[in-house]
């Protein structure tokens, strides 16, 4: 498989995926482990002072210690990882920072999670991120609704001024009015109190102008009627 990255400038950019999984690994990587302990407890057993040596119950108390945080370090990866587990299927926002400091949220449905180092990661579009980025989880029927409400306004703001249309525009309007009649009560609720006013407002002068082309109509017919009436007398 070829290894792509964007370029920018001639230069390589990190994508967010890149950028979360490095800060990630970072942080891992800056803790101590159990192995790191060991070394410092060794170092420490070697460069004692002779004649005042640090006592055998000392060194058992601090690897107690170190055992409690170790405990509540594998408890907080096992949590992290049922964190992540439970995700799997649902649309999250993950926060992340571009290598050239700029914010950036990714949105997406999780697809799987791994457990590598002791950290969990969420796959997005076959993308990993650390789960440390995940800013916020979205319900399935708010994200349809919202997407419902945004499509729906974009629709409606590239009509023409209400003033502006004319019959051309009715088929446009009706399927906006088709389209707000068919909504449920919460996904209308996304829908800015301007959008509905404005959808109103073209509902009421397309009836206007299709009220004026039948009377223009009926007036056509009758006055086509009179000709005829007048040719056959």
């Amino acid at each position: 498989m070829a290894l792509v990255a964007p370029v920018e400038n001639g230069k390589i950019v990190e994508t967010a995926s890149q950028t979360s999984v490095k800060k990630s690994t970072k942080s891992s990587k800056s803790g101590m482990d159990k192995e790191a302990f060991l070394q410092l407890l060794v170092a420490q057993m070697k460069y004692q002072d002779p004649l005042e040596p640090t006592s055998n119950t000392e060194y058992i108390s601090q690897y107690a210690q170190f055992s409690q945080v170790e405990q509540m370090q594998n408890m907080s990866s096992s949590m992290d990882l049922q964190r992540a587990s439970s995700l799997v299927g649902k649309e999250v926002y993950i926060k992340t920072t571009t290598s050239s400091g700029e914010t950036k949220l990714v949105q997406g449905r999780v697809d799987y999670v791994s457990y590598e180092n002791n950290k969990a990661y969420l796959y997005i579009n076959e993308k990993k991120y650390s789960i440390d980025d995940l800013d916020s989880i979205v319900d399935a029927n708010y994200l349809d609704a919202y997407n419902k409400a945004y499509n729906f306004t974009v629709k409606l703001n590239k009509l023409p001024n209400v003033n502006g249309i004319d019959s051309t525009d009715g088929e446009s309007i009706d399927e906006l009015e088709k389209e707000y009649n068919k909504m449920s009560d919460y996904e209308k609720s996304f829908l800015a109190k301007d959008t509905v006013t404005s959808l109103n407002k073209y509902i009421e002068r397309l009836k206007e102008i299709r009220k004026a082309e039948e009377k223009a109509e009926e007036k056509d017919s009758e006055s086509t009627e009179k000709t005829e009436g007048t040719e056959e007398a």
